[in-house]
């Protein structure tokens, strides 16, 4: 394993790798005992020069060896790490050569000190990912076909599976609740910070914690595929991650040791100084550079996945902060896809039974979407008593009635049971009629009500700069732009197909935006893919809608979009000056080193002011992991407690 760097572009320390690290650190740790008793002896001892030397060599050759045997890797495999652990054992060898033993232990010693440092900084990328392993590394009750149950690991989990999730308990893997009714603490999932209620047909994800109820919940999603294993992958491929300088460097690295090596000649050749020819070997490592991004990676990916966003890749994580127009999908994107009653057109008032109630004895009996929205109308009422109840799949249904036979649905069902009638204009999305014994009584307008977060939302990502906002959706105008006015969105483009908004998508780059595409369906998945960023709204998405998406809502609240930009944003400004922090200090060691002006320990100084340069750029990149963007509660709905 490298000497030197925190291995960012080699993704996690194994388990080998750790061992490793832990070995090097107590060869460390022997080779500081060695050097304190060569001072004792050294000061302390009359005439103990002799064996203080010897003591010096003793460390100096313990830590030689994990030295050189890094730079002989390295010209195996050659990276940026190994780049650094190549001159570090130039440098050694440069120290031995010259009588100057002490450099030689001491070298090492400080080069495997900052390793340790940094991987035990406050980015914590490790922990964090071993953290987010254990939320769902546990035992379940698995539910048998016989009624009885088992207790197996979670890694045992199939989809399909059944499991019994007791108060207390995680949520085991991603699936639905089939039974039960509970609060869940999700906020190490979806970044909610209040309990969120879930009932039979809930989705739940991996890592929540019951809080109350008895669950029993249908596994859909296991293992990597879960949000949590998901999430844990990204962070596992952000510590991969390189900028375009560090795949410059790397693409140059022979011509970079080249120049370094003729840097540091030329500065022995001017001075005669061994001290400052070593200390810029030592200088130039370009371990800052190196973790750079993987450390602002890490830490945007994890805060990310705090505020329920799932981002695929760190290029959407960099992309994000550069989209400039918005298209967006309507139903169950910006409306929460439950129909509810707009208004009330009476037509026929007569003697009868109330006309909401009756409409809502109709609707109950029945389970489709406009009959269940109907259903709420009869309140606290006892509904009236129907007889030979008879649904038409997509139309609507008939019963009877003690006032005759009453017949509830859609345009297209009354005219085919001769029931004469003048359609009004379509103001809403569900327009459904309501006849009592072949008289129209009434049309009902229903409409797919929005999110009581979604004003905020496009509000928030116009002051983002999002000025340019499409609707675009399969439904007709006269429901679509309403719903765009009352959001403050300019343009709509109603009854479209999959290929429509892939054309609308694709005339927006066409125009010079970066649009930022946002659907939940599979009508949307073409458009998602081609947008500069795709952001399904994760917690009710079609799983190819989710496929195709670079980022995934895991929570439900529309104002996480601007949160996601903002993060984005934060993330380049912290990358940009971690790149600019490695580049520049490496650049200016390299020249104070080569100048002389380092002193008479001119590679003690460089390898720790070297190793300060890392924990400088770990640390700014760990200043993103404060990063909260907490949402106010939302307003109740108007009707509603």
């Amino acid at each position: 394993m490298s000497l030197c760097c925190t291995p960012g572009g080699k993704g996690l320390l194994s388990p080998a790798e750790q061992q490793g690290l832990g070995r090097q650190l107590l060869l460390a740790m022997s080779a500081v005992g060695l050097l304190l008793l060569a001072a004792y002896w050294q000061f302390a001892v009359d005439n103990g020069s002799a064996l203080a030397q010897w003591l010096t060599a003793a460390a100096a050759l313990l830590m030689a060896g994990p030295a050189l045997r890094a730079a002989w890797r390295s010209l195996q495999h050659p990276d940026l790490h190994g780049l650094t652990d190549l001159l570090v054992a130039l440098a050694i060898i440069g120290a031995w050569a010259s009588g100057d033993l002490l450099s030689a232990a001491l070298l090492p010693i400080l080069m495997v000190l900052g390793h340790v440092l940094e991987e035990r900084s406050l980015l914590g990328s490790q922990e964090a990912i071993q953290a987010l392993s254990t939320l769902t590394r546990s035992r379940s009750r698995r539910l048998l076909a016989d009624g009885r149950h088992e207790d197996v690991d979670n890694s045992q989990l199939r989809s399909g599976d059944c499991v019994e999730v007791r108060p207390g308990d995680r949520i085991p893997a991603d699936g639905m609740v089939r039974q039960g009714h509970s609060s869940l603490d999700t906020s190490a999932i979806t970044g909610e910070s209040l309990p969120q209620d879930v009932t039979s047909g809930s989705q739940v994800y991996a890592g929540a914690v019951n809080l109350q109820g008895l669950l029993q919940v249908e596994i859909s999603q296991v293992g990597e595929q879960s949000a949590l294993g998901r999430i844990t992958a990204l962070m596992r491929e952000a510590e991969m991650a390189k900028p375009p300088i560090t795949r410059l460097v790397e693409g140059h690295a022979g011509a970079y040791l080249g120049l370094v090596l003729a840097l540091a000649a030329l500065s022995w050749f001017i001075s005669r100084d061994t001290q400052a020819m070593l200390a810029v070997l030592v200088a130039a490592c370009p371990c800052a550079l190196v973790l750079a991004t993987p450390a602002a990676a890490v830490a945007g990916v994890a805060v990310a996945a705090r505020h329920g966003i799932l981002i695929r890749g760190t290029a959407f994580l960099e992309e994000l902060a550069d989209v400039s127009a918005l298209v967006i999908d309507k139903t169950g994107t910006l409306t929460s896809g439950q129909l509810s009653l707009q208004r009330v057109e009476v037509l026929d008032a007569g003697p009868g039974p109330d006309i909401q109630l009756l409409a809502a004895s109709l609707g109950a009996s029945s389970s489709h979407p406009v009959s269940r929205a109907l259903a709420t109308l009869a309140g606290t009422q006892p509904l009236l008593p129907l007889t030979a109840v008879q649904e038409m799949a997509g139309m609507g249904l008939q019963a009877g009635t003690a006032w005759g036979q009453a017949v509830l649905g859609r345009p297209a069902l009354l005219q085919q049971m001769g029931i004469s009638h003048l359609p009004p204009a379509r103001g809403a999305a569900s327009l459904v009629g309501l006849a009592l014994d072949g008289r129209l009584l009434a049309w009902f307008h229903l409409a797919d009500t929005p999110r009581p977060e979604a004003a905020e939302a496009m509000q928030q990502l116009r002051q983002l700069g999002l000025q340019r906002q499409l609707l675009l959706t399969g439904d007709h105008a006269a429901a679509a732009e309403p719903l765009a006015q009352a959001l403050g969105i300019e343009r709509v483009v109603a009854q479209v197909l999959p290929a429509g908004k892939l054309a609308a998508v694709q005339a927006e780059i066409n125009a010079g935006y970066r649009p930022l595409v946002v659907g939940d369906g599979i009508n949307d998945s073409l458009a998602l893919k081609a947008g500069a960023v795709g952001i399904a709204m994760g917690a009710q998405a079609a799983d190819i809608a989710v496929a195709a998406a670079d980022v995934v809502l895991i929570s439900k609240d529309l104002r996480r979009l601007a949160t996601a930009i903002r993060l984005s944003r934060q993330c380049r400004r912290t990358l940009s000056l971690n790149v600019a922090l490695g580049l520049g200090w490496t650049a200016l060691l390299t020249l104070l080193a080569a100048l002389g002006l380092l002193g008479s320990a001119g590679v003690l100084l460089a390898a720790l002011l070297h190793n300060l340069s890392s924990l400088l750029v770990m640390a700014n990149a760990g200043r993103l992991l404060r990063f909260q963007d907490r949402l106010p509660a939302l307003a109740a709905p108007a009707g509603k407690t």
